[in-house]
């Protein structure tokens, strides 16, 4: 489920080594999460979008697709709570137990 569509809140859990590159995540920061969608297939170049045959065909790169040649998730969640190397976080479309590759801020720039 998109995560705009009424996912529920998810957990991040990260490694305790990474302890410390996490420490400065707080509530009510956005984040982009990318994530390794390892039960996608990697031999599928074209999908009906959502798994709908009624929906046409399109190509994998304009689709929210798992199924890649190169399986990346990006995701832009918001960051509800903090607790150690556990991150709470809304809107992820993701599996449970899917590997978390990295976690990157949204930069924020004046005026733009």
């Amino acid at each position: 489920m998109q995560g705009v569509e009424g996912a529920p809140d998810a957990f991040l859990v990260l490694d305790e080594e990474f302890a410390d590159a996490s420490r400065d995540l707080k509530p009510g920061d956005d984040v982009f999460v990318l994530t390794w969608l390892d039960r996608g297939r990697r031999d599928v170049l074209r999908v009906h979008p959502r798994g709908d045959r009624s929906n046409p065909e399109r190509g994998v790169f304009s689709t929210r697709s798992p199924d890649r040649p190169n399986p990346i998730g990006l995701h832009r969640v918001e960051i509800l709570a903090v607790e150690g190397t556990r991150i709470r976080v809304r809107n992820l479309e993701a599996v449970d137990g899917t590997p978390v590759l990295d976690v990157k801020p949204v930069l924020r720039f004046e005026g733009a």
